[in-house]
């Protein structure tokens, strides 16, 4: 029987993001296993202001890109840092 266990998660908040959240970082207690698309969904009912960028939002672990449209599932331990990066636009 396998005992779920978690992992404090160091969130961080980029441009339009942290516009939207408020805040610059936070810490996450996640679920040691979870699904890419569990974390964003995660977010989303956590901070609801970042739906309105929710289509075009990336996510990093420990500054690798997460692809959360394939629905992967990782490891977390606690000490990750996970990067929410909103659109960017060049110019």
């Amino acid at each position: 029987m396998e005992l779920n266990t978690f992992a404090n998660v160091r969130v961080l908040f980029f441009a339009k993001s942290r516009e939207l959240v408020g805040e610059k970082e936070t810490v996450i207690n996640y679920p040691s296993r979870i699904s890419t698309r569990r974390i964003l969904n995660e977010l989303l009912e956590r901070y609801n202001s970042l739906s309105v960028i929710s289509e075009n939002l990336i996510l990093s672990l420990n500054e690798e890109y997460l692809d959360i449209n394939d629905d992967l599932i990782i490891n977390l331990k606690t000490g990750d840092e996970l990067a929410v990066i909103p659109p960017i636009s060049g110019g």
